[in-house]
């Protein structure tokens, strides 16, 4: 008999906070964490979310003291160490990196590859310094990362391999990404703007998130969200264009929906992926509207956290479920009019609401489409 899993606590490093609360607190207020900053040398600043680094210094030494590791490593680490102070890592305890890049930032300026730059390098002394008993698995599959972390704890867990699971998701803003991103014509000049008719590209962005998953939930846990469904398809279209038809990201969701055993009325709440580029938003649109969850409210976070690449899947997904325990919905920041083919139900304010199951979607380069459903217990 397969056991249920759930995710039991999270925790998350982003520009708006270094914690869930103040992080919720921010985003009640409409603070966006998307400003302009300087990152490339001899180029004009761009619009990006990115953590002030002498506020993460200050809090990283007030935990760890100096230690000497990465900005991408003091992230991860500060987002993790809340939750393994509540949670016993065992011998049967999984640990999962999702990352787009890592620490890319230590190949600047370097003639040979450094050793820390191998993601499998990264999750290693994340896991040592933690004390983790198991091998890391990493996830690194493009924009769709950290929703598929949160797939693959659920079912190496109902395998019977693991008992119980931390996921953690990290990426940092860097010149590398910036510049690839900007080579594709992608980076907006404002702020973005999912889903509007005067969007005009993305906004990068920088987080660290953690959750825990376990199928053996102590008695006081204060919530308790059940993985009921995931999927990953790949529309196999481009390299860097998602399916025009939404085939890739339909798949995902009616497969998940499948799983969970639920139907489109019974979805609550939507939080897409929403990066603010014309492919993209087109694209979920159409899959949406042929699930026939056209009616549903619906998100995208990128307004206030920008896009964080290998994290915002993660993140997204911490709050999501803050939204189903605070009632209250989140809208898609800088929405205005509408800028799809397709009708959306775009949460424009704050919004009382309760709600028992999320539809969590994420789409990436290469093809790849994601689709979790997390239910309320």
């Amino acid at each position: 008999m397969m056991k249920d899993v759930y995710i039991t606590d999270y925790n998350c490093v982003t520009p708006l906070g270094f914690d869930v609360r103040s992080n919720w607190d921010a985003l009640l207020k409409g603070k966006s964490g998307v400003a302009l900053h300087k990152v490339i040398e001899n180029q004009d600043a761009y619009y990006a979310s990115k953590i002030d680094s002498e506020k993460l210094n200050e809090e990283f030494n007030r935990s760890f003291g100096n230690q000497n590791f990465t900005r991408l490593e003091k992230m991860l680490l500060l987002s993790l160490r809340p939750l393994i102070e509540q949670h016993p890592i065992t011998k049967d305890t999984a640990f999962i990196l999702s990352t787009t890049k890592g620490n890319i930032s230590l190949l600047k300026n370097q003639p040979d590859l450094p050793e820390g730059a191998f993601l499998s390098k990264l999750a290693q002394k994340i896991a040592d310094f933690f004390g983790f008993k198991t091998k890391p698995i990493v996830v690194s599959n493009a924009c769709v990362s950290g929703v598929m972390a949160i797939a693959v704890a659920k079912n190496i867990i109902m395998t019977g391999r693991y008992r119980d699971a931390f996921v953690l998701a990290g990426d940092e803003i860097s010149e590398f990404v910036i510049s690839g991103f900007n080579s594709f014509q992608a980076i907006g000049s404002e702020p973005c703007k999912p889903y509007d008719k005067n969007r005009n590209g993305i906004n990068i962005g920088e987080a660290a998130a953690a959750v825990y998953v376990t199928s053996s939930p102590s008695e006081d846990e204060k919530f308790l969200f059940k993985i009921a469904g995931d999927s990953a398809v790949n529309d196999a279209n481009h390299i860097s264009g998602p399916s025009r038809t939404g085939d890739g990201l339909f798949a995902s969701i009616r497969n998940a929906m499948t799983e969970a055993g639920v139907s489109p009325e019974q979805i609550g709440f939507i939080s897409a992926h929403g990066t603010a580029t014309a492919y993209n938003d087109e694209m979920e649109a159409i899959a949406f509207n042929r699930m026939g969850l056209q009616q549903i409210p619906l998100n995208s976070m990128k307004g206030f956290y920008g896009h964080c690449l290998g994290a915002s899947g993660l993140l997204e997904s911490i709050i999501s479920m803050e939204s189903v325990l605070h009632k209250t919905l989140i809208p898609s920041k800088n929405f205005k009019e509408m800028g799809v083919s397709q009708p959306l139900n775009i949460i424009k304010e704050n919004q009382p609401a309760t709600i028992s199951h999320i539809l969590k979607t994420a789409s990436g380069f290469g093809g790849c489409n994601a689709a979790v459903i997390l239910e309320k217990c």
